[in-house]
Formats: structure tokens, sequence, C-alpha cells
């Protein structure tokens, strides 16, 4: 594991650590990976979403009778988070998403019509969409994501620029 996935992916569980204890029955938006895996190792009842396009097939996701919906790096994938968000029947919410970064485009993959960011958040942009959804943010946490194998300007500002922003919420 790079050291810029395995420091996001420890922060990951340490925050999740922090809001759920374990045994804690999630639903995590999108297929099988790694994270979810990392997460469930740790002790926690983790099932994913099986890969349709939640901006349209989200309805079977919307009262599984879990204790928490994580959604980690999806929101900026989706062309309208809002539907599912606002619809959610759990009681809570952890999700990140990356930042939008002042010096860099919005990752765009043009071979994959999955593989593109349609949102790229500000903070104040993805607390709004929460607000507006139904959530209430009782914590958060930003951080910068350096990769120190990698050289150049970019790089350098990664060490200093905050990359992803997680929060815990509680329905309003």
């Amino acid at each position: 594991m790079r050291f810029p996935e395995a420091k996001r992916f420890e922060k990951t569980r340490s925050f999740v650590q922090k809001h759920l204890e374990g045994g804690t029955k999630i639903l995590d938006l999108g297929t099988p990976n790694d994270l979810s895996k990392f997460i469930a190792s740790s002790g926690y009842k983790v099932q994913n979403t099986k890969g349709g396009n939640l901006d349209t097939d989200f309805h079977p996701y919307i009262d599984t009778g879990v204790d928490c919906v994580t959604a980690f790096e999806i929101f900026e994938h989706m062309l309208a988070p809002f539907n599912i968000l606002s619809q959610l029947k759990t009681p809570k919410l952890i999700a990140s998403v990356p930042l939008k970064l002042w010096f860099a485009s919005a990752y765009w993959n043009s071979k994959d019509d999955w593989d593109k960011h349609y949102h790229e958040f500000e903070q104040k942009q993805f607390d709004f969409l929460l607000e507006k959804s139904g959530w209430v943010v009782k914590d958060s946490l930003i951080w910068a994501s350096p990769d120190p194998k990698k050289i150049g300007l970019r790089p350098l500002l990664r060490y200093f620029t905050p990359r992803y922003y997680m929060v815990y919420c509680e329905r309003a």
C-alpha cells in the first residue's frame, strides 16, 4: 500500500472508531474495496452496495436497517448525491470527499464514465449539501495528502494543502 493510501486508511479507521462501537452494522456505499475490507477487519459488520448507479438506483439502500452509512470518496463520482443523502433512513453517516485543489483540475478519466469527479467540493459546499439533505455535522477532520516519493511543485503543495475532508453526521 502506498504512503498516501495507507495514511488515508488509518485516518479513516481512527475516525470510524471514534464515532462507532465495534460490531456496528455499516452500509458502505460502493462495491467492496480495500478500504471497506480494512474497516471490516477492525470489527465492523460492513456490507457494500452492488455497483449500480447510485444517482438513479439508490432505492434498495434507503432503509437497510444498518446503524450507519459510510461513503468514502464516492459522492464526487455522483451527478446528484443529494438524492441518496436526503432519502437515507439511517441515523448516522460518515463520509469523506476529496477537496477541490486550487492548483489542479478535477480528476477526469476520459476512458471510463464511472471514473470521473463531477464534484470536487470545498468544505463549505459539502457541509451545505449535508445540511440541505437533512444531516447535522457533529465532527469533522481535514488533512493533507503528501506523497514523499514524488517531486515537483504539485507534490510540494500537497504537503500544505488539505486534500481530504471527512464528516460524522447525524440526522437532523
